[in-house]
């Protein structure tokens, strides 16, 4: 396995930190650097009329886990941003388990929505399935569609499709509902929304 700083970590930390990689309570969001880099290639052809929402920053204990950028499309609202088609792209600076995202993510969902044990559980697996490994530099995308479901790119190569329109909701509430567990990070991502201030 290529070596990372994250794995020279005391063996608790990187625990808690590989379980909270969307711990988003745990984290602590800043602004992300202006001009951090361009929209995926594949973006624009996908999200017609994308523009940049907002950015920013995960940490833990001052650690860079990964930095977030949103993208939307004219007439986003925030407040019904499961309406909307949009993008968010994750850019890693630690490596963790794609199974290790996938049980966080649900964990997340579940603020949201009350789902039954045995639907947590298939959603779960299918995230498993999609979601990569991640190592420091990689990027993810998740491109959202409105009742249809969401499609995952790891940089400009597409990984995956899943065709399941609540399950992609709920995925993508865990930066954009109002049931976030990290508000700050949610505010960061929609501040060049004109919509950011809805609830």
């Amino acid at each position: 396995m290529p070596f990372s700083p994250f794995l020279s970590l005391k063996p608790w930390l990187r625990a808690v930190a590989a379980s909270g990689v969307l711990a988003l309570a745990l984290l602590h969001p800043v602004a992300a650097q202006e001009g951090s880099g361009a929209a995926p290639q594949w973006l624009y052809q996908s999200l017609a009329g994308a523009t940049l929402a907002g950015e920013g920053q995960m940490r833990f204990f001052g650690l860079r886990i990964y930095d977030a950028r949103l993208w939307v499309t004219p007439g986003f609202e925030a407040s019904r941003f499961g309406a909307h088609p949009l993008a968010l792209e994750l850019t890693y600076h630690r490596a963790f388990t794609g199974a290790a995202i996938a049980q966080r993510s649900v964990e997340e969902m579940q603020r949201q929505a009350s789902v039954p044990p045995t639907q947590a559980q298939r959603w779960q697996q299918r995230l498993t399935e999609v979601v990569p490994d991640v190592q420091p530099g990689d990027r993810l995308t998740g491109l959202y569609q409105p009742g249809q479901g969401m499609r995952l790119w790891r940089g400009n190569q597409e990984l995956a499709a899943i065709d399941d329109a609540e399950l992609a909701r709920l995925f993508f509430g865990i930066w954009l509902s109002p049931q976030t567990s990290e508000p700050a990070l949610r505010s960061a991502l929609l501040a060049r929304s004109q919509a950011a201030t809805a609830p």
